[in-house]
């Protein structure tokens, strides 16, 4: 086996781990994210984080189509 090919042998499989490593990942993340919310304070920390979440994607949202209609009346306009 030529060192190449080696090399390919040796590196093949990195993809597959890469996403069961994510997955794994995630999974812990529920299983924190449920073992914190039978706790008081973690239920009120999982509060607020949820909280600044949708606040800031609120603002992402508003950004959004605040932009899109300045774009889309901008373009109109040129279209006459």
């Amino acid at each position: 086996m030529d060192n190449t090919a080696y090399q390919r042998f040796l590196h093949e499989g990195d993809d597959m781990k890469s996403v069961v490593w994510f997955l794994i990942g995630v999974i812990g993340g529920f299983v924190a994210a449920h073992f914190m919310n039978k706790d008081p304070r973690g239920h009120d920390m999982l509060a607020e984080m949820d909280a600044r979440i949708t606040g800031f994607t609120g603002i992402l949202g508003d950004a959004y189509r605040e932009q899109e209609a300045r774009l889309s009346t901008h373009s109109g306009s040129d279209a006459l």
